[in-house]
């Protein structure tokens, strides 16, 4: 299984195909039984979570990994926040760079909102997704993993996720995502991959298969 810069895969299959357990060995999670992960062309092996982050691999689940009480800028920058030193040596929060940074770029993605103030808890699920997304690209990932991003999400929010994992192509980011929904798979991805009992049983073009096709597979 190969993804190019700029690339989307859909990753396909019915329940118990094997998505989440290769997920979850590309970014940390779990350890290779066999085999082996080239990333940029180098071997890597990945012990957690954090050494696949730090390569630049990050994930976006159904349900972001997200503070709900908090900002909007701490959630942008949750372990990764900048410090200002003073006199004391005492590393303190800057909280103008993140209120700043977290607001460009949430813009960057394409997302209005009035305040990195905001609770998380306050904003709809296609804007916590646009989060997400916004943090992953201020981090400069290289690839995301996108776990049913448009899961229980409006018509109109379910659009607009869509639309930043379109984007993802012009910045040059690879992405998997990964999607019981069909429909939503064959309009964003270049290439369909297909799972089954743990293995690949297809790698399609979207351009030269249907999401009927896609259908047959599955079922």
């Amino acid at each position: 299984m190969t993804i190019n810069r700029g690339e989307v895969i859909g990753l396909i299959g019915d329940n118990g195909a094997g998505k989440s357990t290769l997920i979850k060995i590309i970014c940390g999670v779990h350890k290779l039984d066999k085999g082996n992960v080239f990333f940029e062309g180098t071997r890597v092996k990945f012990d957690n979570p954090k050494s696949a982050m730090k390569l630049g691999i990050e994930t976006i689940h159904q349900y972001s990994t997200m503070f709900q009480e908090m900002s909007i800028a701490r959630n942008v920058f949750i372990g990764r926040e900048p410090k200002k030193f003073g006199l004391n040596f005492l590393g303190l929060l800057d909280e103008k760079t993140m209120n700043h940074e977290s607001m460009k770029a949430i813009k960057d993605v394409g997302l209005d909102l009035r305040s990195p103030h905001i609770p998380v808890k306050e904003l709809s699920g296609g804007e916590r997704q646009g989060v997400a997304i916004a943090r992953s690209m201020f981090f400069k990932s290289k690839m995301l993993i996108l776990d049913e991003p448009t899961n229980h999400l409006s018509v109109k929010e379910t659009l607009k996720v869509l639309e930043y994992i379109q984007g993802l192509k012009s910045l040059g980011i690879g992405s998997i995502f990964i999607s019981h929904n069909l429909y939503h798979v064959h309009e964003v991805a270049d290439r369909i991959i297909g799972m089954a009992r743990g293995e690949k049983v297809c790698d399609l073009d979207k351009n030269e298969t249907t999401v009927n096709d896609l259908i047959k597979l599955i079922g």
